[in-house]
């Protein structure tokens, strides 16, 4: 059943409340599809939702309760996600990352703060300074302490236009012209290699560096299942510019792609069951409903 609180909380002119699901993310996900609430509105376990739908939301069928009968309701149904099990945001990832940068092989912070630029820019939205600082975090849980596999996490991607290959290709370019005067040829090199590996996901056998790189920037895929949900709704808005038929069809090979992947983690196998169900369950959902997990 779908539950809407009292818009209360204010923000961009005007009061929003909070609509979930108590049996799970797809019922939730198919409510807002049908009330056409934009995809950027989900938030791991509710819907931001303006005053201004509250009269359509309660025609299709969501229910007015109280703001701490609906926490009840959620916790209950297993779906409440704690603030803490939440994605850091914007502001927060720029600080987790900015700590990231000490570990760093020394390099002007002129050099940061070109990359901070990169990852900040407007068109991104899923692939942010947030996914800098997922990587970064994974490259620590997987008890990274090479300098130069950090320094390719800060690089890869930095070019991004949505051009896969290109993209790669780009940012390992940048990191070899920009680190070869501080950190020499043979080192800045390394980087570019590493980073050019993640249009692949597929170090070769005993590339302990391309393995960590290459699991870490993957470790959103075994994530929770609202994290996941908030990656997938973040892939499609950065493709807002593609059609829902060509989103769907190319997302699904991706998935598919991944999928493949044998093994799908070189060095984070404890990752891969969590990692396979989530990706089963969206490429499950795409083949039957023909429309993205969110939006």
């Amino acid at each position: 059943m779908i539950w809407v609180d009292p818009p209360t909380w204010p923000a961009h002119g005007t009061v929003f409340g909070h609509l979930v699901s108590d049996s799970s993310l797809g019922e939730l996900h198919a409510f807002a599809r049908r009330v056409a609430l934009p995809a950027g509105a989900f938030d791991h376990d509710h819907y931001d939702v303006p005053a201004r739908r509250y009269d359509d939301l309660l025609d299709a069928g969501a229910h007015l309760v109280g703001a701490k009968e609906l926490l009840q309701r959620l916790v209950a149904s297993g779906l409440r996600v704690r603030p803490t099990q939440k994605q850091p945001d914007r502001a927060a990832s720029v600080r987790l990352v900015r700590r990231h940068w000490e570990a760093a092989p020394p390099a002007p912070d002129g050099v940061r703060d070109d990359l901070l630029s990169r990852w900040g820019e407007p068109h991104r939205r899923y692939h942010d300074v947030r996914h800098l600082a997922q990587v970064l975090g994974a490259l620590d849980a997987l008890g990274n302490d090479d300098p130069l596999v950090t320094l390719a996490a800060w690089f890869h991607d930095a070019v991004y236009a949505g051009r896969a290959g290109d993209d790669e290709e780009a940012s390992a370019e940048l990191a070899r012209s920009t680190l070869g005067p501080h950190l020499g040829a043979e080192a800045a090199a390394e980087v570019g290699r590493l980073v050019a590996l993640t249009a692949t996901h597929a170090p070769a056998p005993g590339d302990t560096r391309g393995a960590l790189l290459a699991d870490a920037d993957l470790s959103i895929l075994a994530v929770s299942e609202a994290r996941y949900h908030v990656y997938a709704r973040d892939v499609r808005v950065e493709y807002a510019h593609v059609g829902e038929a060509a989103f769907v069809a190319g997302r699904a090979g991706v998935l598919r792609r991944l999928l493949a992947l044998e093994p799908l983690f070189r060095r984070a196998h404890a990752w891969a069951d969590a990692a396979r169900a989530n990706l089963t369950a969206e490429l499950a959902h795409l083949e039957a409903s023909g429309r993205p997990l969110v939006g």
